[in-house]
């Protein structure tokens, strides 16, 4: 039981951690990214602490939010003054008023703000002068509450690498004041593929993990369905390229059971046990497969989906229907590159 509610918590601060520092940097800025990311590794410390001794609280989330308000409210009495911080704007410029001050900072902790702010910090994480492999360990790090340690181990490579890639982000957007928003129109549409690309690179680093000790890593699994998921909530990023790369994730995530020996080792598909194969998943696939075809827009996620259902639905592997997986892969080469 006591290690269901350790796992049960851990899950809470990775997804928790990263809305926290979304919505303390909308607040202080990129430039003040180190200072967001200490309120929240204080707030986590503070809540482990007290939860140990206390339990978890009825609203875990909420406290979680409450004791980061308080921290930021005391931050911004500090520094109000200091010109290192810009608080120009209107909205920021309420921040500096005692008046106003609680009130101010309460609209920015409102459920629909705290999701834009994270979605807006992933659009930020994936912006295309920053490379693919920093803007994964960006997220990991930043949004997705993973230690340097950790990503480390996900990627076979050193923790000073990973502090160097988490660096050079964080300098990027320093030297060009990177304020976090949600693209708009065109923009919206090309920033929005290279999100889904990242996604689907992390996604894929948990399904196809290169630690020859772990695999399959479940915790990337996890990650990346989840920041598929923050797309789909927000109607601004509601595309069916989301629904279809959603539905191919889960295809391929329903399968994880038996992809593994008991020594280990991955079990061929044509060797899998079907019946370990995660039923509630598959029909997860097939809602966000059927979403994503209410709109004349197809991606390669689609065809890919597709193809991953084909074998989903097949009871045996003898059964696959291999000459409707060969048209989709003809279609999917038609796609404009």
């Amino acid at each position: 039981m006591e290690t269901k509610l350790n796992s049960n918590i851990d899950h809470l601060f990775r997804q928790e951690s990263g809305k926290m520092v979304a919505v303390l940097v909308n607040i202080f800025g990129t430039e003040h990214l180190e200072l967001a990311e200490d309120v929240v590794q204080n707030t986590l410390l503070k809540a482990f602490e007290v939860w140990k001794y206390k339990g978890l609280p009825d609203n875990p989330q909420a406290w979680l939010y409450r004791v980061a308000k308080n921290n930021a409210i005391d931050i911004i009495r500090r520094e109000k003054r200091n010109t290192s911080f810009d608080f120009s704007d209107p909205e920021h410029q309420l921040l500096t008023s005692e008046y106003t001050l609680a009130t101010t900072i309460n609209d920015f902790w409102e459920e629909e703000s705290i999701k834009d702010d994270f979605l807006a910090m992933i659009f930020a994480s994936c912006h295309p002068d920053i490379s693919s492999e920093n803007q994964v360990t960006f997220i990991l790090k930043t949004l997705g509450g993973f230690s340097t340690k950790e990503i480390a181990k996900a990627f076979l490579t050193t923790e000073d690498i990973i502090s160097k890639r988490i660096y050079r982000t964080k300098e990027y957007f320093r030297k060009h004041n990177i304020r976090p928003k949600i693209p708009k129109n065109e923009e919206l549409e090309s920033r929005l593929a290279a999100v889904m690309s990242v996604i689907y690179l992390m996604f894929n680093e948990g399904y196809h993990s290169i630690d020859p000790k772990n695999l399959i890593r479940q915790d990337l699994i996890s990650q990346a369905l989840y920041l598929g998921k923050t797309l789909l909530e927000n109607d601004r990023t509601n595309f069916s390229e989301v629904s279809a790369l959603m539905a191919l994730m889960c295809f391929h995530a329903s399968r994880s059971d038996s992809r593994l020996s008991a020594e280990g080792e991955i079990i061929l598909l044509k060797d899998q046990d079907r019946t370990k194969w995660n039923s509630e998943l598959i029909d997860a696939g097939r809602n966000y497969l059927l979403t994503s075809k209410q709109d004349h827009r197809i991606s390669m996620y689609h065809f890919e989906a597709l193809i991953s259902l084909e074998h989903c639905r097949a009871s045996t592997y003898e059964e696959t229907k291999w000459a409707t997986i060969l048209t989709y892969y003809e279609q999917m080469l038609l796609l404009p590159q």
